[in-house]
């Protein structure tokens, strides 16, 4: 073999290595689907509704001057029903390219395929810290080629793929803060962790899980982080404070993040469970809702449909449970109805097929994870465990699950590594890379 049929496969295996390449692919590959489908958002029906929902309702207010309100269809007044991230960043679209333009729905989209490729490098830099290069690569590719992440890139006008960068590199950051005490990494992890917060108030279900491992990692060596932990909360608090004062002070009464905990729970839990959503309890979908929600106002509204949902809850328990285990199962499957039916929908067989492989994959990835008793494993199943719960207790939808799919997809590369009988090298078990390997180190 010559030198430079040796130089050049050397080249393209540092390509296949690179994370950076995987960005590229992921971008260049939804940019093209982008192209197909970007005109679906231009349907004028009902003055562009789906175009981003009750996200680009308030996002056009916000352009227009009339502030964070009426993310229905009609006019309804000031909002809490939405999370403020995201929604601005559409608003600030809007605001360059015109309200619900083609240019806006390409400027959005754009960002949307954006976050999703550079989440290629968070899902790299976790699996190779915690199960090794090979897995990391096979990862990377996992995701840049991942069917769901590049659909749900361009159709989705919603916080989805924002969420999913922000919780991956919360959970990369909390891998990497497990031995830094500096006040500087600490409060960069409190400003993180109030940026996701605002994308999706969600992902609070893992902090306390995933900052209590941090701690108790320091604890063990005998490091004192309590301090950098205290800086931290300091900046995520004051990340957080204008949002929830500025809720608070919109219903009178206290508000965390936001206002429709009630209203999501009657959406998956109303006598029509044909679906796993029935969106038509919803006021952008029922003309009825939405005029009840104009008369009364949005904090009297929303206190309603709580106490609504208390009452559904209560008066029927064990249809609630029920309820509550079929959510499960098809946030892990997409199983909804069985048998599955044959078609293209997100509940027919071939989704199912699909989803469920993907999930069987990585529920084995785990298995051999903690059979291999893998360090850092702990930070990568919290989000599993935690982040899909209130989905569970209200209504899912396969695009809920996504925030958490670049840790599925972790353990997918490694279940799919573990049958094939390929070397599984654990980070601690070579301290020593080959210099092709290293030329691949990010």
């Amino acid at each position: 073999m010559t030198n430079a049929t040796t130089g050049l496969r050397d080249k393209n295996r540092r390509l296949f290595w690179s994370p950076w390449t995987m960005v590229v692919v992921a971008l260049v590959i939804r940019l093209v689907v982008m192209g197909f489908t970007y005109t679906d958002r231009l349907d004028p029906a009902r003055d562009h509704w789906t175009f981003g929902w009750e996200t680009a309702r308030v996002a056009r207010s916000i352009a227009t001057g009339q502030g964070f309100s009426s993310p229905y269809p009609e006019p309804s007044g000031p909002t809490a029903l939405m999370p403020p991230l995201y929604t601005y960043l559409v608003a600030g679209v809007f605001k360059l390219f015109g309200v619900y333009t083609a240019a806006s729905a390409l400027g959005i989209l754009t960002l949307n395929n954006l976050f999703s490729s550079f989440t290629c490098l968070p899902v790299f830099l976790i699996a190779r810290r915690v199960f090794g290069l090979r897995v990391a690569a096979w990862a990377g590719w996992i995701w840049a080629l991942f069917p769901y992440s590049i659909t749900l890139s361009n159709v989705c006008v919603w916080e989805t793929l924002l969420t999913t960068l922000l919780l991956s590199l919360v959970v990369l950051a909390t891998l990497d803060l497990e031995r830094s005490s500096s006040y500087i990494s600490w409060a960069g992890y409190g400003l993180l962790w109030g940026l996701a917060a605002l994308s999706s108030p969600a992902v609070l279900s893992t902090l306390p899980f995933l900052g209590a491992w941090v701690w108790l990692r320091h604890w063990r060596r005998g490091s004192n982080c309590t301090g950098a932990a205290a800086v931290a909360s300091l900046v995520f608090m004051i990340t957080v404070a204008p949002w929830i004062w500025r809720c608070s002070q919109t219903y009178g009464r206290f508000v965390a993040f936001r206002s429709n905990f009630g209203l999501e729970v009657l959406v998956g839990n109303s006598s029509d469970t044909s679906s796993a959503s029935n969106w038509k309890v919803l006021p952008g979908e029922n003309s009825a809702e939405l005029e009840k929600l104009q008369s009364i106002g949005e904090p009297a509204y929303m206190a309603e449909k709580q106490r609504e949902a208390n009452e559904i809850i209560a008066r029927h328990p064990l249809r609630f449970a029920g309820l509550t285990l079929r959510r499960i199962l098809f946030t892990w499957t997409g199983v909804w109805d069985f048998p599955p039916q044959w078609s293209l929908v997100d509940t027919g067989l071939p989704d199912v097929l699909t989803y469920s492989f993907f999930s069987f994959l990585a529920f084995a990835g785990i298995g051999w994870a903690i059979r291999d008793r893998r360090d850092y494993l702990v930070p990568l199943l919290i989000p599993l465990i935690f982040f899909p719960m209130a989905y569970y207790l209200t209504h899912t939808d396969i695009r809920f699950r996504h925030p958490i799919d670049p840790l599925v997809v972790i353990f997918v590369a490694y279940g799919a590594i573990s049958f094939t009988g390929k070397n599984r090298e654990s980070p601690g078990e070579r301290t020593t890379y080959s210099p092709l390997e290293e030329s691949v180190r990010f």
